[in-house]
């Protein structure tokens, strides 16, 4: 049943994005000032890497879940978007997208929630152009933990997928 609900919320914001696909240059068009990729080579404003300028969303490698989720929230709908059209613009471009949990659950819960984490961004860098073939997803579970301590604020740290482009990983 999740998996059938995991796989509407998926459709549901493919069905919201516009009718083409989000490219680097529309992403450099919005008033957003961390998005700061133009033209077709991928080098941002300042002619650095978008990868690495600090300026640009591309630069931010994580999306955060609630507890127990594995939900893309709104607030990095964005971020996955741009990292897509980055593939997509960037044939040769790879990333690992790696499912963290907090240690809460069972050690074969959290590497399953993990999975499902990862493959949710994976799901919609897909369904916004990139290739499978750019993007691997992988489950890490609770085995590399952000933060450490017995708390929420740790715990939500722990919560997430990173985006780990060729070369990082």
């Amino acid at each position: 049943m999740k998996l059938i609900f995991s796989l509407f919320i998926v459709l549901a914001l493919a069905a919201c994005s516009s009718t083409k696909p989000v490219s680097t240059t529309d992403i450099s068009d919005r008033s957003d000032s961390r998005s700061g990729i133009n033209g077709n080579d991928g080098r941002s404003s300042f002619g650095m890497n978008p990868l690495q300028d600090p300026n640009n969303i591309l630069s931010r490698r994580s999306v955060y879940y609630d507890f127990d989720s594995y939900s893309v929230a709104n607030e990095y709908r964005d971020l996955v978007l741009a990292h897509a059209a980055y593939l997509r613009d960037n044939g040769s471009a790879r990333v690992l997208l790696q499912g963290n949990t907090d240690e809460r659950g069972s050690r074969e819960y959290n590497l399953a929630l993990g999975q499902r984490r990862a493959d949710s961004v994976k799901s919609i860098m897909l369904l916004s152009g990139a290739r499978d073939e750019q993007v691997e997803s992988v489950s890490l579970g609770e085995e590399k933990p952000r933060a450490l301590g017995n708390d929420e604020s740790s715990w939500a740290e722990n919560r997430r997928t990173d985006i780990l482009h060729q070369g990082e990983y």
